[in-house]
């Protein structure tokens, strides 16, 4: 989807359109501390993007006009164009809340990959007043950069046996894998285009890199044999906390830590859902950002569960180098509430969900967190 939420927010109110739209944190005059989840492409010709600090976007333009974020309401969308595409093969794999792959091939009756994007642009924009970009080409790489070739609005074909030539004058940047880290050290090897890595001998990129070498070559060389993976159930589910000022309180980070994990658990619970994986992120003042991943013994939805795993995970990082600047926790590997219980766990789900929270609330006190809705759902 093109600009999902900025577009969203501008189909909802068409007083918008036209007009530099940035989703995400307050910016507070400038002094705000959160980041950008998704602007207009008026607010792209600033140099504002999704994921820059929301100050620094005011900065860029300050007579933007900056919503905070209604995620239902783009969740309900999205919902709404999962089943757009699910008319079009049973091979879909959503891999965001605006972006997805579709397996076309033995589709029935046969329609060409160019005719059936057509339809499929024409069903978004008809259906839900919005616009998509749309990338075909015979693996899942080399169509996600053809996706974002031409925004918005697009439809970009690379025809089988192109996939190289396509790819050849593109940055290093647009190769999975290549994150900030990587592309520096590949300026320092004077490697700043897809075709100069794929001129290098693979043995190289072995030596060099080892397995992560050897897949950025074959996905130079517009190879990528990895398969549209149907997904019934949601992949992941976040939240993060930007602090007010920049901190250094251990205290301060687990309780914020608490709230958010008491808050993803409550989502999950009401998608039917427990998780396996908890993932903590971390970024310091200076934008350094750490992740620490720990799958557990048992899926579950149970908050205190959640909470032990990241907290573990923050206590990895510890001691702090630097202030902290934000905090998140992700859950993923989520799976209907099918996994196996312990030998001897029989308790209601509410039943433990109560203990759970007495559990906080003995740990930190009702008043040192001001957890409302944990309090609410105790006495409920």
């Amino acid at each position: 989807m093109d600009a999902f939420f900025a577009s969203v927010e501008q189909r909802e109110n068409p007083a918008l359109r036209g007009k530099a739209v940035i989703v995400g944190a307050d910016p507070k005059g400038g002094l705000g501390r959160g980041v950008v989840a998704a602007c207009s492409y008026e607010a792209r010709e600033y140099g504002i993007h999704s994921a820059m600090p929301i100050s620094q976007a005011f900065r860029r333009c300050p007579n933007g006009i900056y919503l905070m974020p209604h995620r239902s309401l783009y969740e309900q969308i999205s919902r709404s164009l999962m089943g757009i595409l699910s008319h079009f093969t049973d091979r879909v794999e959503s891999v965001s809340i605006d972006e997805a792959f579709l397996d076309l091939t033995g589709c029935q009756p046969r329609t060409a990959p160019r005719e059936a994007a057509l339809q499929l642009k024409s069903a978004v924009q008809r259906e839900l007043e919005l616009t998509c970009s749309v990338g075909i080409a015979s693996n899942k790489f080399v169509a996600k950069v053809a996706s974002d070739f031409i925004k918005p609005d697009g439809l970009t074909e690379v025809p089988p046996g192109e996939e190289r030539s396509f790819l050849t004058g593109l940055p290093v940047r647009r190769l999975w894998g290549v994150g900030p880290q990587t592309e520096k050290l590949l300026r320092k090897l004077k490697l700043t285009t897809i075709g100069e890595i794929a001129f290098l001998p693979l043995d190289f990129w072995k030596r060099e890199f080892g397995r992560h070498g050897e897949r950025l070559w074959h996905l130079a060389h517009g190879v990528d044999e990895s398969p549209v993976c149907v997904q019934s159930e949601r992949l992941s589910l976040s939240r993060e906390h930007t602090f007010v000022a920049d901190t250094e309180d251990i205290s301060s980070a687990k309780r914020t830590l608490l709230l958010l994990c008491d808050d993803l658990a409550r989502r999950i619970r009401e998608l039917g859902l427990q998780a396996k994986t908890v993932t903590l992120k971390l970024r310091y003042e200076d934008f350094t950002t750490f992740t620490r991943q720990q799958s557990l013994e048992l899926c579950t939805d149970d908050a205190m569960e959640i909470y032990r795993a990241a907290s573990s995970l923050l206590e990895t990082l510890l001691p702090l180098s630097r202030k902290i600047r934000l905090i998140g926790i992700r859950l993923s590997r989520l799976r209907e509430n099918a996994c196996q219980l312990a030998l001897f766990e029989q308790w209601p789900r509410r039943k433990k969900l109560n203990a759970s929270i007495d559990q906080i609330v003995q740990r930190f006190g009702e008043n040192s967190i001001r957890p409302a809705s944990l309090l609410n759902r105790r006495k409920n």
